[in-house]
């Protein structure tokens, strides 16, 4: 059977991504149960939430609160946050993060990985990393370390992030995904054309998988 090709438009300091991670999950499970034996092909694309975080990073509060008008409001926004990521068994740490991260270099070793395989283990700790340990993904050290942990050696991982290697094709990948119309993250985009943005129900990924891929199916009849 050939794989559905799920792309994710995400960012690793967006919240509503790791909340999606979890959602897409589930709505697997919910096709699986129907079609047994479904495969999927997902891969990771780049958006930067905040394009103009300064490398080094900026101090998380301030930022949120003249991004969102104020504590008030940032708590009422964390709340909400906190809330969904419970839905799906996830706990946020928002009080152990100290630096709204540049995450260019996070997408780069991304991008790095998924050249030599499937990348979710790497996905999945490096939303852990910021949103549960409060660990600065923007630096390399960092970086390498949650590389490594993930089982990738020590002396590439280093090696490459040392480097400058694919900064160019990871910008070039994110202006492109928002000329093809992404705003906000995550976006799915289901075998290259049927699309959702917003971390949205089991249940509504469940169904536009669903049409994409009876949609296909009676295409090739």
């Amino acid at each position: 059977m050939t794989p559905l090709k799920i792309d994710i438009v995400s960012d690793v300091v967006c919240p509503w991504c790791f909340v999606g991670k979890r959602r897409l999950a589930l709505a697997l499970d919910l096709l699986r149960a129907e079609r047994p034996g479904l495969a999927v092909a997902v891969r990771w694309l780049p958006f930067f939430l905040n394009p103009n975080t300064p490398a080094a990073g900026e101090a998380y509060r301030p930022f949120l609160e003249k991004k969102f008008g104020g504590p008030a409001q940032v708590e009422a926004l964390l709340d909400r946050v906190r809330a969904a990521g419970r839905s799906v068994g996830l706990e946020f740490a928002f009080e152990k993060i100290e630096i709204r991260a540049n995450t260019l270099q996070a997408h780069r070793l991304l991008h790095w990985a998924q050249q030599r395989g499937d990348a979710d283990a790497l996905v999945e700790r490096l939303f852990a990393a910021h949103f549960q340990n409060g660990e600065h993904v923007g630096d390399p050290a960092t970086l390498q370390a949650i590389a490594v942990e993930c089982g990738y050696p020590a002396a590439e991982v280093a090696a490459y992030l040392a480097s400058d290697a694919d900064a160019d094709t990871v910008r070039a990948q994110e202006r492109h995904d928002r000329e093809i119309g992404v705003s906000s993250v995550p976006t799915f985009i289901f075998g290259g054309s049927q699309a959702i943005s917003g971390a949205e129900t089991p249940e509504l990924l469940a169904e536009a998988m669903r049409r994409y891929l009876d949609g296909a199916a009676a295409a090739k009849s």
